[in-house]
């Protein structure tokens, strides 16, 4: 068998919905392996008042450092992909965050925390909230 041509590599195929529905199998046997060590994750998700863009993404990725006292170990990154819009990402001591912002079909955005070190959920969300200029949002912690 050969291997794919790079063109695939680069740009995998979309799925659309109606022919392949997304895979949604949770674990079942799910347990905490390691209950020794502090892992603290949080999805927080909503509608901005305007379009997110680069600059935007790199000062709230520092400035939520600052708020949830974690240690920057790095500037921000950010790129755009024509298909999905802006991602960045920053890291910290204790791990990091992913920033995520949608412009098509919807303006959105998505920001994924993981840390080993713990800190104040309240406090990331109500500075999303104000940061983004964000209407709605929710949020999910575990």
């Amino acid at each position: 068998m050969s291997p794919p041509p790079s063109s695939d590599l680069l740009r995998p195929r979309l799925l659309r919905s109606a022919e392949h529905p997304p895979h949604r199998r949770e674990p079942d046997d799910w347990h905490d392996l390691a209950p020794d060590i502090v892992r603290q994750r949080l999805v927080i998700e909503g509608i901005p008042a305007r379009p997110i863009g680069d600059e935007q993404i790199r000062h709230y990725l520092s400035a939520l450092s600052r708020e949830v006292d974690m240690v920057q170990l790095l500037e921000p990154v950010t790129h755009r992909s024509d298909l999905y819009g802006w991602a960045g990402w920053i890291h910290w001591e204790t791990s990091g965050a992913h920033f995520y912002a949608w412009e098509q079909p919807r303006l959105f955005f998505s920001v994924d925390m993981y840390t080993c070190k713990a800190f104040d959920v309240a406090t990331a969300v109500s500075f999303t909230r104000a940061f983004l200029d964000a209407g709605t949002v929710v949020a999910k912690s575990f």
